[in-house]
């Protein structure tokens, strides 16, 4: 199956004004009309966890709620597109801004490459979506942050929330409902 470039790339304007949208409002569920019914969504979280949501539901409630949630204020800007017609592949590169800042003015980022690959699904949705990014990059972020005493109410409540136990849509390694890769 192969896909029109003009509508490939009309889904790139679509998903960036969207992303956009939802960042000013600080609640990315929204996103989840771009995923198909049955579409996955998940990521790798270090060397023993991996994060997987299956379903629009689960998309919207734990990757871009349960996950996004205490990240208000970020940004994630689209910096270039890979596509690929013939497969329906699409690989965006994004970086990750806080709107928080050091004490010399510039924004707390995460160093590195972040991204998502994503498998187009015709009618301008996303059948599924794997991201990736530094690891080690976020972690000394938030760290610096923590030590900074920079980190919002909602990121706090995002860390406590985390330190709880395991979330749902986290899994040990190869333990995920549908694999990573």
């Amino acid at each position: 199956m192969s896909f029109d470039r003009a509508e490939l790339d009309e889904m790139i304007v679509r998903w960036e004004k969207a992303n956009a949208d939802v960042e000013k409002a600080g609640d990315w569920r929204p996103l989840a009309e771009f995923y198909t019914e049955d579409a996955t969504y998940g990521w790798n979280y270090g060397p023993t966890e991996e994060f997987m949501a299956v379903g629009r539901d689960e998309i919207r409630d734990l990757a871009i709620g349960q996950e996004m949630d205490g990240l208000e204020g970020w940004t994630y800007p689209y910096q270039k597109w890979v596509v690929d017609e013939r497969t329906g592949d699409m690989i965006g590169f994004w970086k990750q801004i806080s709107d928080a800042t050091r004490a010399d003015g510039s924004h707390y980022m995460v160093n590195g490459i972040g991204g998502s690959w994503f498998r187009y699904g015709g009618n301008f949705m996303w059948e599924w979506q794997r991201d990736f990014f530094d690891f080690g990059n976020v972690t000394a972020l938030f760290m610096e942050m923590i030590t900074d005493g920079a980190l919002s109410d909602g990121m706090n409540m995002r860390i406590q929330r985390a330190t709880k136990g395991r979330l749902p849509g986290w899994y040990k390694i190869g333990t995920a409902p549908v694999e990573i890769w």
